[in-house]
């Protein structure tokens, strides 16, 4: 029986997200994002906003850039937060763990291969190059996009082209925060006539993100982060259980990080060398691996979990290495979203986001250039190749994964000449 939302005034059939899909209909799209998404967190977002906001339309443009927004704030993996938040708006916490295990097993399983012995990929490989390559479209095309939607007007526009080059020559993950923060402020200050006309014209504010999280389950997720992490450290010194230390080291090291990707690394790095789980020469070829495979780089604990010197190690030792640094990820986003989308539905955090979502496009702007193409385009081939692949997305609009094996193959084929 349809009822009216008194906050927002609109009918729950036409909130985003609500005509839902399937956990395995997730499962099946973030699988073929965890095979085929190459170029780090600022491309991972790229890949999904060509597949799931431009072709598969799960949400609109505001919506998912609301979502990145929020996860830039959020310590942990942004883009894996993003695609937690996509797979529950679409298929509830299920589909989140679709999401989660689609987009994350595939890089997490080559790794713990390579704590096998399973060879290293070599860094100098041309099919790698070219997946570098296509990163610069895929992020070229989602700023494009994203621009169009998001910065309109002069004002959205100058912000965030202001954003990108603070971000450029302050190139640090606090940075980012700040920028994010002070583009909110402005916008609360610059657009709020502007989104309360919107609003009255529109009989109501904007569309919420429908997500099937109440409020006590939120307040539940963010209890249990908090006791986890305080009780995980005295449990841990209480009983020196080695599954209790690998857990407690992970955990903190996906809690406290801020800006997610390589960021993580100094906290892993000190968390698994300095006790001897893990030799400084074994971090090193990991880390390099990580660089070759698709995915989060947060797949990397799967790894460190696997080569472990003592037990818990192998396969064990890497399902409990990953399954810890995510967690504070998912506790995080079930105990925020829920407050997160009746804030974002009010005109005053409207007006906010729309200047953190220029900001956003900003920050884009900057990782376009740094580190996507300053690591992929080093000649005149190379930006020929990024063309080509710029093209067969935004103006024939063959899918990203396709795109991405045609630049493999081009990469490999350059290669041998």
């Amino acid at each position: 029986m349809a009822y009216s939302d008194p906050l927002t005034r609109v009918e729950p059939e036409t909130r985003v997200g609500e005509t839902a899909g399937t956990p395995l209909e997730v499962l099946a799209v973030f699988t073929r994002l965890g095979l085929t998404s190459f170029g780090g967190p600022i491309a991972h977002l790229g890949y999904f906003r060509a597949e799931l906001v431009a072709r598969r339309r799960w949400v609109d443009d505001q919506t998912y850039a609301d979502l990145v927004a929020l996860c830039q704030f959020l310590p942990g993996p942004a883009s894996s937060q993003v695609g937690i938040a996509l797979g529950l708006a679409r298929a509830g916490l299920l589909g989140g763990l679709a999401a989660w295990l689609g987009f994350t097993l595939p890089s997490a399983a080559l790794l713990t291969a390579l704590a096998y012995g399973v060879g290293a990929v070599a860094p100098d490989a041309g099919w790698l190059h070219g997946l570098k390559v296509v990163a610069v479209a895929v992020v070229a095309q989602a700023l494009w996009g994203m621009a169009r939607a998001l910065c309109p007007d002069r004002p959205r526009a100058t912000l965030a082209l202001l954003s990108a080059v603070v971000l450029l020559l302050w190139p640090a993950a606090i940075a980012q925060v700040l920028v994010i923060a002070v583009a909110g402020l402005l916008g609360w200050r610059l657009f709020a006539a502007d989104v309360a006309a919107a609003v009255r014209a529109a009989g109501g504010a904007a569309r919420p993100l429908y997500l099937p999280i109440g409020r006590r389950l939120a307040v539940t997720c963010l209890a249990a982060l908090a006791v986890l992490f305080v009780g995980l450290p005295l449990l841990r010194q209480l009983t020196g259980t080695p599954a209790l230390a690998v857990a407690d080291s992970f955990f903190r090291a996906g809690a406290l990080v801020f800006g997610g990707g390589h960021v993580v690394l100094p906290l892993l790095q000190a968390e698994v060398v300095p006790p001897g789980w893990v030799t400084a020469e074994q971090f090193i070829a990991g880390y390099g691996a990580a660089q070759a495979v698709p995915g989060p780089l947060f797949s990397f604990a799967a790894y460190l979990g696997a080569v472990r010197q003592q037990p818990p190690n192998g396969v064990a030792g890497a399902a409990l290495a990953l399954g810890a640094i995510y967690l504070p990820s998912f506790l995080l986003l079930l105990g925020i979203l829920p407050f997160w989308d009746t804030l974002r539905a009010r005109p005053a955090a409207q007006a906010a986001l729309r200047g953190i979502n220029a900001a956003v496009v900003g920050l884009l702007l900057a990782a376009l250039y740094t580190p996507v193409w300053t690591s992929a385009i080093h000649s005149a081939l190379d930006f020929a190749l990024a063309l080509l692949a710029f093209g067969l997305l935004a103006l024939w609009g063959l899918p990203p994964w396709l795109v991405v094996v045609l630049a493999a193959l081009a990469g490999a084929a350059l290669a041998l000449r």
